[in-house]
């Protein structure tokens, strides 16, 4: 057996100093925990989860909650995008990715059940990373669907989100990106939701750029199998979350949850366990039959979102390019590549393998200036 890797503790710990924000499903202690909803307890959580507990004890200081959709699903909280006020931050993840636009934390904790963690760190410009499913710790965060809710973080770099990932996800030896380029497969998604000319173009301009640098890009075609993935990602979803809120529609907050959740929990009871089952079985099937597919492919290459933010503040704005990922378990990180003529952000979602976490974040530490130029000379 190898030992254990020890937590960093000191002055010598990797975020020695450095603020986050912690989206309002997760427990710091002396903060209530609402999960964005007045149907929840106001009393102050006793204890860290552990993750806080983790980013604490490598020298990180939580500075606040930060504004999520009700219950991590679709009813958006009071927040705007930093970069044009009048259009949406994304969700649910909403406040964490705008404070880390807006600087005011270093990095913020968020959570990913469909789109949660990429679409916000897209629409915000932002460094945004889910890791492989199951392996970043959830006692203390509210879950709802058990098997895919899954915490990550944002962050304005991929080295500060590397810093992070080794003390949520440590190992002993740091990862090195290849020495040769990388082997790449683009994914457009077109079979499950329409790019933008933004978003397209952002891809286009990635694949080319790669090529440029000497990576060798393939674009397999799996509209079939994309097709049955998203459908497979919804029941799952509402079947978990139907089941994790019954308890609160139940009691005698129920009242306060909004129309919008109550009806997604009713759509959700209505599927019977036989059919939640056999979705699960196709889903590990298709699972399997992914890995072997990608076995020889460093990262995948696929949109963020189908365009930069959208106008107006009612909506997060569609996941459907983020659910697939959900699903699998996959590690995915989004990467800021421009901005729009209006100074909305634009980039590209990158994919590994199941536990390819650190491998996926040294690559794109080595490889973001080379397809971003201009947004990397704007950070130095």
């Amino acid at each position: 057996m190898t030992e254990p890797d020890p937590l960093p503790t000191g002055a010598a710990a990797p975020l020695a100093g450095v603020g986050f924000g912690v989206k309002d499903v997760i427990d710091v202690a002396g903060m209530p925990t609402r999960s964005g909803s007045p149907a929840t307890s106001p009393a102050p959580a006793s204890w860290d989860a552990s993750c806080v507990a983790q980013l604490r004890a490598a020298g990180a200081v939580p500075i606040g909650k930060t504004v999520t959709a009700e219950f991590a699903y679709a009813s958006p909280g009071p927040t705007r995008n930093p970069r044009l006020l009048t259009h949406t931050p994304g969700g649910s993840s909403s406040g964490s990715a705008a404070a880390v636009a807006a600087g005011m934390v270093d990095m913020a904790l968020g959570t990913q059940t469909g789109g949660s963690m990429i679409r916000p760190a897209a629409f915000c410009g932002v460094v945004g990373f889910k890791p492989t499913f199951g392996r970043v710790h959830r006692q203390g965060m509210s879950v709802l669907c058990d098997s895919l809710d899954t915490i990550g973080w944002f962050s304005r770099s991929v080295e500060q989100s590397r810093a992070i990932a080794s003390v949520l996800l440590p190992q002993k030896i740091a990862a090195q990106p290849p020495t040769r380029p990388p082997r790449v497969a683009l994914l457009a998604c077109e079979a499950i939701g329409t790019l933008a000319p933004a978003a397209r173009q952002a891809l286009e301009d990635c694949a080319a750029r790669l090529r440029d640098q000497g990576a060798s890009v393939i674009t397999p075609e799996l509209d079939s199998d994309l097709k049955t993935l998203l459908p497979l990602h919804t029941q799952t979803m509402y079947a978990e979350l139907a089941r994790g809120l019954l308890p609160v529609l139940q009691s005698p907050q129920g009242d306060l949850i909004s129309p919008v959740l109550r009806d997604a929990v009713m759509q959700g009871l209505k599927i019977s366990y036989a059919d939640y089952v056999q979705c699960q079985h196709t889903r590990g099937e298709l699972a399997r039959q992914w890995l072997e597919r990608f076995g020889d492919i460093d990262i995948l290459i696929t949109p963020s979102a189908p365009g930069p933010a959208p106008a107006g503040l009612q909506s997060t704005g569609s996941s459907a390019f983020n659910r697939v990922w959900s699903l699998l378990g996959w590690p995915a990180l989004h990467l800021p590549t421009g901005l729009t003529d209006n100074g909305l952000p634009v980039g590209v979602q990158c994919v590994a393998r199941p536990d390819q976490d650190h491998a996926l974040l040294a690559w794109a530490a080595d490889w973001h200036e080379r397809i971003a130029p201009t947004v990397n000379a704007g950070q130095r």
